[in-house]
């Protein structure tokens, strides 16, 4: 089985220009394509781990990936799935997020000499002249058709800037940039992202009279349907200092059972006919195949060790074993405390585990809180500080997180 064979085996693709030219390319190597990756956090996102695992997987097969950091577009902010307008990020909080991108995108991609390459569109979008590229490029793009694409339908009834109306053409340009400087010849986004890369291909046909290509990607969503990353607010990233391995891994070994198989089949690496012998699974088995999911999606983002403390310490809890030392853990000082006391409230604020205190007062009355085997019965339910101990106090939110309090 080849490449794109094994891409549409797996659930990846959901739209193509040219399927029949895009499937020799990439089966033979010939691809050299491009996926943006706009800097609106200091952290890559679940979100991206599809594009990742992508890139590598097509890299592999002898193709040649661009990742096109978005110093440029960022400055704007891609209107898609959006329907609000997104919080304009200054040029260092922009540059600050592109280099965490690129350090994270290492332990995916090879970027030693002719492998791969990464760009960033500042270096030719933050020197453009407006009026040259309204000349240029504004006259190749219809009004009418852009309001008819998706991206900014979601938007109109509330209304959609200008700003914002800018971003399929600065996306259309990357491409069109790309292919002309760095011979891309395939771009590569989410589904979502569909409207904005007709643009960049048209933009190439019109411009220089060549044809350039677009695939999408199926979008990974939760339970809910939403799709999964920083713009959803559900947000698991792969930074360690944002979401620690154990989350990471827990959040993987707790997906539904409905959902297993499918991120088993879309995100890991494992064979086929092995996915295939799995997708007959039952019961306790589904129990496996998360286990199996968690540990090896944690291996590829934070390594095999912090992969098997993960999993150790995952079952350590099941079993009601007592290894918490790679838990997520919160240390509360002295001032926490009020006559050798603390809210549960001040506790689950303390460890970030609720946005709000009204969220975690909802939380405890659903009886979602447990302190140690106890479940919280009241919203002005206090700990002693004689509970913490040396080896803290477990709290578990909801079926799936857990967290251990420290006293200093």
């Amino acid at each position: 089985m080849q490449i794109y064979e094994e891409l549409v085996a797996r659930g990846l693709i959901a739209q193509v220009t040219n399927e029949e030219e895009i499937r020799e390319m990439i089966n033979n190597g010939k691809a050299t394509f491009y996926i943006g990756f706009d800097c609106t956090a200091d952290s890559l996102t679940a979100g991206h781990f599809m594009a990742l695992t992508l890139m590598k997987r097509l890299q592999m097969a002898g193709n040649k990936p661009i990742a096109l950091i978005g110093g440029g577009t960022t400055m704007i902010g891609d209107p898609s799935g959006r329907t609000d307008m997104r919080k304009m990020l200054t040029r260092e909080d922009i540059d600050h997020n592109a280099e965490c991108f690129r350090r994270q995108m290492e332990r995916f991609i090879d970027f030693s000499e002719g492998k791969a390459l990464m760009v960033n569109n500042a270096d030719w979008l933050l020197d453009l002249n407006y009026v040259e590229l309204l000349r240029e490029v504004g006259a190749c793009f219809s009004v009418n058709n852009m309001l008819r694409a998706e991206c900014y339908k979601q938007r109109m009834e509330k209304g959609l800037s200008f700003f914002e109306f800018n971003y399929m053409i600065m996306q259309s340009y990357d491409f069109y940039y790309l292919f002309q400087h760095y011979n891309c010849n395939m771009q590569f986004g989410g589904d979502d992202q569909w409207s904005n890369m007709l643009g960049g291909t048209e933009l190439i046909r019109k411009k220089l009279g060549k044809d350039a290509h677009a695939m999408t990607i199926t979008l990974l969503t939760d339970s809910q349907g939403k799709k999964m990353g920083k713009t959803a607010g559900n947000a698991v990233w792969l930074d360690p200092n944002k979401t620690s391995p154990f989350d990471f891994y827990q959040y993987w070994r707790n997906v539904d059972d409905a959902d297993v198989m499918k991120c088993i089949r879309m995100l890991t690496f494992l064979p086929l006919d092995k996915i295939d012998e799995m997708s007959h699974w039952e019961g306790s088995q589904l129990n496996t195949a998360k286990e199996i999911l968690a540990y090896e999606l944690t291996q590829m983002v934070h390594g095999e060790e912090e992969a098997k403390k993960a999993q150790d310490a995952a079952k350590a809890l099941f079993a009601g074993g007592a290894n918490t030392a790679d838990m997520p853990t919160t240390t509360l000082t002295a001032e926490s405390f009020t006559d050798g006391k603390i809210g549960v409230i001040d506790m689950l604020m303390a460890a970030k585990l609720c946005a709000t205190r009204s969220e975690a007062r909802r939380l405890i009355q659903q009886g979602g809180v447990f302190c140690g085997d106890d479940k919280v019965a009241s919203v002005d339910a206090t700990v002693d500080e004689s509970v913490f101990g040396a080896d803290g106090l477990i709290v578990k939110k909801g079926k799936k997180t857990y967290h251990k309090f420290l006293k200093a």
